[in-house]
């Protein structure tokens, strides 16, 4: 052994000795610095403990009848999950793409904050190193460190997220730690909120997360670094980019998947769902009617963050024909009226270039029967019978004279060079728009309301004609003169005060004392004729006006605004003549409940939409049950409905009868034609229909409760009538109580009469209860053409409120 060798021995072990005492030096150094830090920090760390109660906000969801949802409520878009309700797909997906030592570490990764730091020195850049527990720390107890959504970059954020990482890692297991970061990350878009795993699966794939496949789940985890970028619903092309070429990749890497599975998932297309348009969409204006209340019941922060489960009567069914009803109706009557108005908006105005131009709604499947945007790409020169063409999405086609007739122009003085307009997509080959026709928004208003006769439950609402474009509900806050649907109100007491159908009354010219200063009442027929001697039936059938006013006379105003009140109809009403013709005012659904009664027997049961509210631990926080108020006897009732079934069979509502079902109802004009009406109802379900504008002023001429309302509700029923007779073989039938009696006229007609109030053989009627003393009526030119019986005293002024027309009738 030479002297260099033995010499070297005892500086290797000097350099040892150095090298060991530095690095305990600098461990005691780390060490010191680590517990100074957890001292500095340790008084202001959050509770842990509090995961053990882990409640984030949720959504509170609105379920119809059938248990679909129809609307939801939320500051943040979730639906939590157990983690066995988590598709094994997606955890793998998530935990290869962002934490492939989630099951080793111990909260930090040593290894990856080591590479992350080389990164960061070699490239500049500042790149993420974060664990899955370090998400949770920083998504659930460090929101403060956030700006503009965002995390601030600081070292004392990073300490404390690491030191609750750790914290965590010590009370919870790596499941739970897992199902808190499944729970909480943000997986949506702008403008598609949706916070955790599962309201991501059902907003992408609309599944729960447990049915995800392979691609699905690793659609869903490439959303995960940056929503707002890789959403697929904002940037499919980057979601499958990433899907493919790194959430796969590393499952695969991971030995989660093999690379035969990953190249097999990566050649799937996105299978996703359409976009939602809103959660409220199908029937908006009941669920704002539940939001008011349950806002009201519970409070704000209660409605949108703690996810309560509200059972309501809505039926989808009828809510989606209610929808198409009211919507094609109201354009039908727009077109008739207002012919076409032009564009709203031009493209090329805009500053957009026409080829490049992209309509949001061109992103969702069509449709026959569905009304899209399209932009015109040629405009016809003048006195050029040439069609314009329109392009909708990438498909460009011409918009025939056949599709514009109902505009009486030609389409050279129709169109513009980039005007956007509605289409009605009438036929499709191959999926795209081969025929459509030519639409436009009317201005029009109309509401429907839809109530089971025999539980009072809203199967169906309508509010307007676009939510979005007003939400005020013209189904239940506005309030309108009724025009002659209060008609069966005034002969509902007239029956019960013993008329019978056949009952004589008065149509002739009649004029009535106003009161000083005013002008005399002379009411008049819609149609301005008299037809002398009718029968109560006629009466009511035709809605002559006359006669209605007669048999007010006869009854008293104020007996009949007892009746009204019976019907749940507004005590406000004033007790004028007019009252007859529906001078007075009332809201959709007050009318429509009102005529419900008819139906099931004289009772009315009170509307409701609320069956029950729930906590999201499952505790019944309120719940509703029908309600009900005897409005007239069961006898009466069966009359009324013989009555109004004669309107559809014979009368002002003739069109309907086209429909082959028992059906009844009452059309309902208001003067100028301001308002139109029809309630009407089968033995199961009521269903009313109002259409007018939201200020006071006139349709047009010939636009009556027959013309207008009248084709949305035959619409409707046409719909319901389908489900329900594809149910039994049979249609339901109006039952009649023992106490009627049925008798054959000489007209061979077979008329309903309360039992001892039927015309005998010769001609007198039996058991007729008596009317009350004679009554003084209100000043008339000729008080012979009044021919009252003898009738109730005449309560309260007879005089018009000034300024307020009777209605028109019809």
């Amino acid at each position: 052994m030479t002297a260099r060798t033995r010499s070297s021995r005892p500086a290797r072990g000097a350099f040892a000795r150095w090298a060991t005492v530095t690095i305990l030096v600098l461990l005691a150094a780390v060490a010191g610095a680590v517990t100074g830090a957890l001292f500095a920090f340790s008084e202001d760390l959050p509770e842990i403990s509090a995961l053990d109660n882990y409640q984030p906000n949720t959504i509170t969801r609105l379920l119809a009848g059938d248990g679909q949802v129809i609307g939801e409520f939320a500051v943040e878009r979730r639906l939590l999950v157990d983690y066995d309700d988590i598709s094994p797909y997606l955890r793998d997906a998530i935990i290869a793409s962002e934490d492939a030592d989630f099951e080793q570490h111990f909260g930090l990764s040593i290894s990856r904050i080591a590479i992350t730091a080389v990164k960061d020195l070699l490239t500049g850049q500042r790149a993420g190193a974060s664990t899955i527990t370090q998400q949770v720390a920083r998504l659930l107890f460090l929101s403060r460190y956030m700006r503009d959504g965002v995390f601030e970059r600081s070292l004392e954020r990073k300490i404390r997220e690491a030191i609750v990482a750790i914290q965590l890692e010590k009370r919870y297991t790596k499941r739970e730690i897992f199902t808190f970061y499944a729970n909480q990350i943000n997986l949506g878009a702008p403008g598609y909120g949706a916070y955790g795993v599962e309201a991501a699966s059902r907003l992408y794939f609309g599944k729960p997360a447990r049915d995800l496949s392979l691609d699905e789940a690793a659609t869903i985890a490439a959303v995960v670094q940056t929503p707002s970028r890789l959403s697929p619903f904002v940037n499919p092309d980057s979601n499958r980019a990433r899907r493919n070429n790194y959430v796969l990749p590393r499952m695969a890497a991971e030995g989660f998947i093999t690379q035969e599975e990953a190249r097999e998932a990566a050649s799937r297309p996105l299978a996703l769902q359409p976009a939602p348009v809103s959660s409220r969409a199908l029937a908006p204006y009941f669920a704002e009617e539940i939001r008011k209340h349950l806002e009201a019941e519970y409070g704000a922060d209660r409605l949108y963050q703690s996810g309560l489960q509200v059972q309501t009567t809505l039926d989808v069914r009828l809510q989606t024909a209610a929808n198409l009803a009211v919507e094609r109706g109201l354009r039908r009557i727009d077109k008739r009226r207002s012919g076409y108005r032009g564009a709203e908006r031009n493209v090329l105005a805009d500053g957009a270039a026409l080829d490049a131009f992209r309509a949001e709604r061109w992103n969702r499947p069509m449709a026959a029967g569905d009304i899209v945007p399209a932009v015109v790409t040629f405009a016809p020169p003048p006195d050029s019978r040439e069609p314009a063409r329109i392009r909708i999405a990438d498909h460009e086609l011409p918009l025939l004279p056949s599709a514009i007739a109902w505009a009486r122009r030609p389409a050279s003085a129709l169109f513009k060079l980039g005007d956007l307009i509605d289409v009605e997509i009438r036929t499709l080959d191959d999926g795209q728009p081969a025929t459509v026709a030519l639409e436009q928004t009317p201005l029009v208003e109309g509401a429907l309301v839809a109530i089971d006769n025999r539980t009072g439950e809203v199967r169906a609402m309508v509010g307007g004609f676009s939510f979005a474009r007003s939400k005020f509900n013209r189904a239940t806050q506005a309030r309108r003169q009724m025009g002659s649907t209060f008609k069966p109100i005034v002969y509902t007491a007239a029956i019960d005060r013993g008329m019978t159908p056949v009952s004589i009354l008065a149509d002739q010219p009649i004029e009535y004392e106003a009161g000083p200063n005013q002008p005399p009442y002379i009411p008049q027929n819609y149609d301005r004729l008299f037809e002398g001697q009718v029968t109560l039936r006629r009466a009511l059938e035709q809605s002559r006006n006359i006669p209605a006013v007669n048999a007010l006379i006869q009854i008293g105003p104020s007996d009949v605004l007892s009746y009204a009140g019976r019907f749940g109809l507004p005590s406000d009403m004033p007790p004028y003549l007019s009252l007859a013709l529906g001078s007075a005012e009332a809201s959709l659904i007050d009318v429509t409940s009102a005529y419900s009664a008819f139906p099931n027997h004289g009772v009315r049961m009170e509307p409701f939409l609320l069956r029950s509210v729930s906590d999201r631990e499952g505790n019944v926080l309120e719940e509703h049950r029908p309600s009900s108020r005897e409005a007239i006897r069961a006898d009466t009732a069966y009359v009324m409905t013989s009555l109004l079934r004669g309107v559809v069979q014979r009368g002002t509502a003739a069109s309907a009868a086209s429909l082959d079902w028992p059906l009844a109802g009452k059309t309902g004009t208001v003067d100028d034609n301001t308002d139109a009406w029809f309630v009407g109802f089968d033995p199961e379900i009521t269903v009313g229909v109002w259409v007018g504008h939201d200020e006071k002023k006139p349709l047009g001429n010939g636009e009556t409760g027959a013309s207008a309302a009248l084709p949305i509700w035959i619409d409707f029923m046409r719909a319901h009538i389908e489900a329900v007779s594809g149910s039994r073989s049979e249609p339901p039938q109006f039952e009649a109580p023992g106490n009627i009696a049925f008798v054959t006229l000489e007209s061979g007609m077979t008329e309903a009469f309360i039992n001892g109030t039927q015309p005998q053989a010769d001609g007198e009627v039996l058991g007729l209860p008596p009317l009350g003393p004679p009554a003084p009526a209100a000043p008339a030119q000729d008080p012979s053409l009044l021919q009252p019986p003898a009738a109730a005293p005449v309560q309260g002024p007879l005089a018009l409120p000034v300024g307020q027309p009777p209605p028109a009738g019809l």
